[in-house]
């Protein structure tokens, strides 16, 4: 059951090009262009890309796995997509699970296109980097489906349009500032390192240099949890 809904939504969103296209667009252009104009700061070392290329793997999971699902589940309730698995004997976890699992196919696609572009410029991640990276790839990909889907589930499809937009440039900020900001405040980091992408986005840094950032695999496990809980419970199909 769960093979055959993740199925069905891996077909769904490899259809949908132009949200493929968005959310490979904005992280490729800004890898490229972060990486290659003249930058001063803590982006502008020699090895730049070290830094950029997780930061822009942190943004594609963010954009595909929670703006994306969270306003086309909005959809899909409003126009009466969902009302009709609803009449079906798949639970609220099989949908929650195959949308998990398409999401997390799709971010592996993204995940590769980024590495290799930032293979070609000049990025060279270690064996075990890439392995430690794969296992936050798939953490951060199911905390913040699970987030989209609590998102998409529960609100009505114009608030969540309007909310889920406004959350993702709080995402990308905070994520950002965990990343190229190196000397704030003990305090401001740990705040930042609660929510959700700068856990990812320090988590995802940290692994690919070879080192494991518990903290971070913490925060991310107990808000997937908590969001993947919640929306099983209070997913509604219309």
């Amino acid at each position: 059951m769960l093979a055959a809904q993740t199925r069905m939504e891996l077909i769904l969103l490899l259809r949908n090009g132009e949200q493929l296209l968005l959310t490979m667009f904005i992280p490729i252009t800004l890898l490229i262009g972060l990486t290659l104009l003249p930058l001063s700061g803590s982006l502008g070392s020699h090895h730049r890309v070290d830094r950029i290329v997780p930061a822009m793997m942190m943004l594609a999971i963010m954009s595909t796995g929670f703006t994306g699902q969270a306003i086309a589940v909005g959809f899909d309730r409003r126009y009466g997509a969902l009302k009709r698995l609803g009449a079906t004997a798949l639970p609220r976890w099989g949908i929650v699970g195959g949308k998990c699992a398409a999401v997390l196919i799709v971010v592996v696609l993204q995940s590769v296109v980024l590495g290799l572009i930032g293979v070609a410029l000049g990025w060279r991640p270690s064996i075990t980097g890439l392995l430690f990276g794969a296992v936050v790839i798939a953490l951060g990909t199911a905390t913040f489906t699970a987030l989209g889907l609590l998102l998409g589930g529960t609100l009505k499809a114009e608030i969540v349009l309007a909310l889920a937009n406004i959350l993702w440039f709080v995402l990308l900020g905070v994520g950002s500032l965990v990343v190229t900001a190196d000397n704030m405040p003990t305090a401001v980091t740990v705040i930042a390192r609660l929510i959700p992408s700068g856990a990812l986005a320090q988590a995802l840094d940290q692994a690919l240099h070879t080192s494991v950032d518990w903290y971070g695999l913490v925060v991310l496990l107990v808000w997937g949890a908590g969001a993947g809980y919640l929306a099983t419970r209070w997913f509604r199909f219309d």
